[in-house]
């Protein structure tokens, strides 16, 4: 139960942090509000990793294999957005200082019960390249043990295993990697390149346009939903055909046809259901995924009533055509200027999909 607590207050952390990084010019500036502070006083979380039962790309982990190392944690759930556009700097300098004294270690801490699945997970850290060892966190103790309340999370332990720096959210990426260069010279490490990291993001990755960014994440499931618009309302945990009103205003969602609303998720029963929604942002995403595993869905979006063309996201093709295969986010728009409040409407052919999340970039 304490986990579960836990884990929405959380989301719900994660919610307010996006609506401020969408309205702020300090978040236009450095891509969102994070806060860091040194906390050389405190020890011992790092001494939470030792109860994990489960890690990836590494044998588990002991004190002595993190002795005199500086250690740096990621807290991520493979499916949020923020931690997406953070991963290629936290890949970058596992990459670059791995030979000189650093540690990164992914705490993958689920935010959606499908993130749980081991093997998701797997496949996720693969697919995204992931090379450093990933703790699977399933209940939440590491989280606990660090009194986490973020995705993405960034807690840099120096060589005695003293939290010495934290970042939650995005942003601060040359300010991470001094920390990093530091924490290694005072562990004694020679020969520490200077110079910061590149990163050439794409794709899902690319840093967001915070400047037109007027949509924030939006959960599906009737437990956290909001701006709901079919008529009706929400019918939860029963099949019911809902209908899309004529207009919706900026940040609504609806849903056509014949649809099961759930506590976390919406799930299809049959084919050629909707989901619409009127946003204002340069990408627009879907976390998603088949009802069945290894079975596939396939789906057609529209934006202006129309098929995306250039606007179209990395899963999907110009006429708007795309396929479900895994749970995961698929990135479905991602618009060329000018950026104006838009309808988008995701059409799934088959049933047998469940949908999670909107997000937004």
């Amino acid at each position: 139960m304490e986990s579960d607590l836990c884990a929405k207050r959380s989301i719900f952390s994660r919610r307010r942090f996006l609506g401020t990084a969408a309205m702020t010019v300090a978040a236009t500036q450095f891509g969102a509000i994070a806060f860091a502070k040194a906390r050389s006083g405190d020890r011992g979380e790092l001494s939470a990793l030792a109860s994990a039962k489960t890690w990836l790309n590494s044998q588990p982990l002991t004190a002595a294999d993190l002795d005199r190392k500086v250690v740096l944690v990621d807290f991520w759930t493979y499916t949020c957005i923020n931690w997406r556009r953070q991963l290629p700097y936290v890949r970058a300098w596992a990459e670059k200082y791995k030979d000189h004294g650093l540690v990164v270690i992914g705490v993958h801490a689920p935010e959606f019960s499908f993130e749980k699945n081991i093997d998701n997970v797997r496949w996720a850290a693969k697919d995204m390249r992931i090379d450093y060892p990933i703790v699977i966190d399933n209940d939440h103790a590491i989280w606990r043990a660090f009194n986490n309340e973020y995705w993405p999370a960034l807690y840099f332990a120096d060589a005695q295993g003293r939290i010495q720096h934290h970042v939650f959210g995005e942003g601060q990426y040359e300010q991470s990697e001094i920390v990093i260069q530091r924490l290694l010279a005072e562990a004694g490490n020679s020969g520490i390149p200077n110079e910061l990291v590149s990163v050439d993001a794409r794709g899902a990755e690319a840093a967001a346009d915070w400047g037109e960014l007027g949509s924030g994440e939006n959960y599906v499931g009737y437990e956290r939903t909001e701006n709901f618009a079919s008529h009706g309302g929400t019918k939860t945990d029963k099949a019911h055909v809902y209908a899309i009103a004529d207009q919706l205003r900026l940040n609504d969602w609806a849903l056509a046809g014949n649809w099961t609303m759930g506590r976390e998720a919406i799930a299809l029963n049959e084919p050629n259901g909707r989901i619409a929604c009127r946003f204002h942002a340069r990408d627009l995403h879907l976390v998603m995924g088949p009802a069945a595993p290894g079975t596939s869905v396939r789906f057609r979006v529209l934006i202006d009533g129309q098929s995306p063309g250039a606007a179209h996201g990395v899963d999907v093709d110009s006429q708007g055509n795309g396929t479900v295969h895994e749970p995961r986010m698929y990135q479905l728009i991602r618009q060329p200027k000018p950026i104006v409040d838009r309808p988008f409407d995701i059409e799934f052919l088959d049933s047998g999909v469940e949908a999670f999340s909107f997000t937004f970039g």
